[in-house]
């Protein structure tokens, strides 16, 4: 065992995205709506940024909102809307107190103004705090992350000859933080959902069939045994 009690092998990532998915069939199981799973699975996320801070990750990121989500029911919408708001109240002032740097990925166009200035709040509030990263990605799409990027190299005046892999990623909502080492999928599905397209090139996936409202600390530890055991090539060969 490492220091960070749980992990083996020692080799902990830097950066770990998470699709927080299964809050629906969740609260389905137990006959509630579909807002109680979404509120429980908010409720689950103290808890997983402390043992993700605790076994020395530095960057973590959650998939809360996706641009796609708009086409989900009104009712829907404005709950989540109103959870997110919620969530901003409970939670930014104690992790600014747990010295969390808050993010947001994403436009904030299309949120409230009212909730708009929320979530600017609280990452002005943590923009100085050097402990663990967490990015919230709502109101996010990998695609629309890509076309902004483009956009403001363009009203740069940047010329074509200059791009590269390296401008593209400085001109990303995540720019500044490593691209993830590995992301995690929960509820048993097995696919991306326009999450982190660009920067998810070479991460690792771990997919488990828990959902989020069920998911706990000892998973987070799960998936980093996993991660430790794989070899990362980047497209190269390990020498022998």
């Amino acid at each position: 065992m490492s220091r960070a009690g749980g992990v083996q092998g020692g080799r902990v990532p830097q950066h770990i995205a998470v699709i927080m998915d299964g809050n629906g069939r969740w609260a389905r199981q137990r006959g509630l709506p579909r807002l109680a799973g979404h509120r429980a699975g908010t409720e689950n996320i103290r808890a997983i940024v402390r043992e993700a801070d605790r076994l020395g990750v530095r960057y973590l990121t959650l998939y809360a909102f996706s641009t796609e989500n708009w086409a989900r029911p009104s009712a829907e919408v404005q709950g989540l809307m109103q959870i997110l708001s919620d969530f901003i109240d409970r939670e930014t002032r104690a992790l600014h107190e747990e010295n969390v740097h808050l993010r947001h990925l994403g436009r904030l166009e299309g949120l409230s103004p009212r909730l708009a200035e929320k979530v600017r709040y609280a990452v002005e509030l943590t923009s100085r705090n050097s402990g663990l990263t967490l990015a919230i990605a709502f109101n996010y799409g990998g695609r629309t992350d890509i076309v902004d990027a483009v956009r403001k190299i363009i009203a740069a005046g940047i010329s074509p000859d200059q791009i590269d892999e390296q401008l593209i990623s400085a001109n990303l909502y995540t720019a500044g933080m490593p691209d993830p080492d590995v992301i995690i999928r929960t509820s048993g599905e097995r696919r991306i959902s326009n999450f982190l397209i660009w920067q998810a090139a070479y991460s690792e996936f771990w997919f488990t069939p828990v959902f989020w409202p069920d998911f706990r600390p000892e998973h987070i530890q799960q998936a980093i045994n996993e991660y430790g055991r794989r070899e990362r090539r980047f497209g190269g060969l390990i020498s022998e």
